[in-house]
Protein backbone atom coordinates (compact mmCIF):
# COMPACT_ATOMS: atom_id res chain seq x y z
CA UNK A 1 0.00 0.00 0.00
CA UNK A 2 1.37 3.55 -0.89
CA UNK A 3 1.66 6.31 1.75
CA UNK A 4 0.50 9.60 1.87
CA UNK A 5 2.85 11.78 0.07
CA UNK A 6 1.64 14.89 1.64
CA UNK A 7 2.17 13.42 5.30
CA UNK A 8 5.45 12.11 3.58
CA UNK A 9 6.49 15.55 3.07
CA UNK A 10 5.62 17.18 6.17
CA UNK A 11 7.95 14.25 7.79
CA UNK A 12 10.76 15.13 5.81
CA UNK A 13 10.38 19.08 6.61
CA UNK A 14 10.54 18.10 10.14
CA UNK A 15 13.25 15.44 10.47
CA UNK A 16 16.94 15.89 9.31
CA UNK A 17 19.71 12.91 10.01
CA UNK A 18 18.77 9.66 12.65
CA UNK A 19 16.33 6.98 11.98
CA UNK A 20 13.97 8.11 13.83
CA UNK A 21 10.17 8.24 12.48
CA UNK A 22 9.11 6.93 9.67
CA UNK A 23 5.97 6.26 8.02
CA UNK A 24 3.97 2.95 7.77
CA UNK A 25 1.77 1.25 4.68
CA UNK A 26 -1.07 1.98 6.78
CA UNK A 27 -0.69 5.73 6.89
CA UNK A 28 0.79 5.76 10.53
CA UNK A 29 3.44 7.26 11.89
CA UNK A 30 6.06 4.70 13.07
CA UNK A 31 7.90 6.78 16.34
CA UNK A 32 11.27 4.96 17.37
CA UNK A 33 10.33 5.64 21.38
CA UNK A 34 13.19 3.28 22.90
CA UNK A 35 12.51 0.33 25.13
CA UNK A 36 12.06 2.38 28.33
CA UNK A 37 9.55 4.94 27.61
CA UNK A 38 7.40 2.62 25.06
CA UNK A 39 4.92 2.15 27.96
CA UNK A 40 4.64 5.93 28.43
CA UNK A 41 4.16 6.73 24.79
CA UNK A 42 1.73 3.70 24.62
CA UNK A 43 -0.43 5.94 27.22
CA UNK A 44 -1.46 8.95 24.73
CA UNK A 45 -4.12 8.47 22.32
CA UNK A 46 -4.28 6.85 19.40
CA UNK A 47 -1.26 4.95 19.52
CA UNK A 48 -0.06 1.21 19.55
CA UNK A 49 2.55 -0.94 19.58
CA UNK A 50 4.89 -1.59 16.64
CA UNK A 51 4.19 -4.69 15.20
CA UNK A 52 5.57 -6.41 12.10
CA UNK A 53 4.36 -9.49 10.98
CA UNK A 54 3.19 -10.77 14.63
CA UNK A 55 6.67 -9.88 16.58
CA UNK A 56 5.89 -6.78 18.69
CA UNK A 57 8.90 -4.15 18.88
CA UNK A 58 9.29 -2.57 21.73
CA UNK A 59 11.03 0.47 21.74
CA UNK A 60 8.60 1.68 18.62
CA UNK A 61 5.00 3.02 18.20
CA UNK A 62 2.76 3.70 15.68
CA UNK A 63 0.56 6.91 15.85
CA UNK A 64 -2.64 6.76 13.96
CA UNK A 65 -3.19 10.29 11.58
CA UNK A 66 -5.60 11.05 13.99
CA UNK A 67 -3.01 11.52 16.51
CA UNK A 68 -0.97 13.78 13.96
CA UNK A 69 -3.44 16.24 12.39
CA UNK A 70 -1.42 19.41 13.42
CA UNK A 71 2.16 20.16 13.02
CA UNK A 72 2.53 20.79 16.42
CA UNK A 73 1.52 16.89 16.98
CA UNK A 74 3.58 15.78 14.56
CA UNK A 75 6.36 18.05 15.69
CA UNK A 76 6.22 16.77 19.37
CA UNK A 77 6.47 13.16 18.10
CA UNK A 78 9.33 14.02 15.20
CA UNK A 79 11.50 15.47 18.18
CA UNK A 80 10.69 12.41 20.56
CA UNK A 81 11.69 10.38 18.06
CA UNK A 82 14.36 12.44 17.44
CA UNK A 83 15.64 12.97 20.77
CA UNK A 84 15.93 9.37 21.45
CA UNK A 85 18.04 8.33 18.46
CA UNK A 86 20.46 10.67 18.97
CA UNK A 87 20.82 8.72 22.52
CA UNK A 88 22.27 6.18 20.19
CA UNK A 89 25.79 5.22 18.68
CA UNK A 90 26.39 5.93 15.08
CA UNK A 91 25.89 3.65 12.79
CA UNK A 92 29.34 2.44 11.40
Amino acid sequence: MAYDEDFANRVREQLAGNMAVGLSGSGELMVRVGPEATDEALERPHTRLFDMTGRPMRGWILVAPEGVETDVELGDWVRRGVAFAQTLPPKG
